[in-house]
């Protein structure tokens, strides 16, 4: 799916192996810095899905798993 943008509200809503949703804040800065992302951007505008995936980080793709499959399921998060 080209052209899909991973969102807040994605980040804040992806499933984890844990009893809370989504990633937290801090830690999200943390990776958007270590992989020279721009935090402040993403929160604005949301980050292209092949950025992330072009990190390799196991993270991001699982990320961008979820925000695909809220976009396929309709909800968009």
């Amino acid at each position: 799916m080209s052209g899909l943008i991973v969102t807040t509200q994605h980040l804040f809503s992806v499933p984890r192996h844990s009893t809370r949703p989504g990633h937290c804040r801090g830690g999200a800065r943390d990776f958007f810095r270590a992989h020279g992302l721009d935090w402040q951007d993403f929160v604005r505008n949301g980050i292209a899905a092949e950025q992330l995936e072009a990190t390799g980080d196991a993270v991001a793709l699982e990320l961008v798993a979820w925000a695909r499959q809220c976009e396929e399921a309709g909800d968009g998060r």
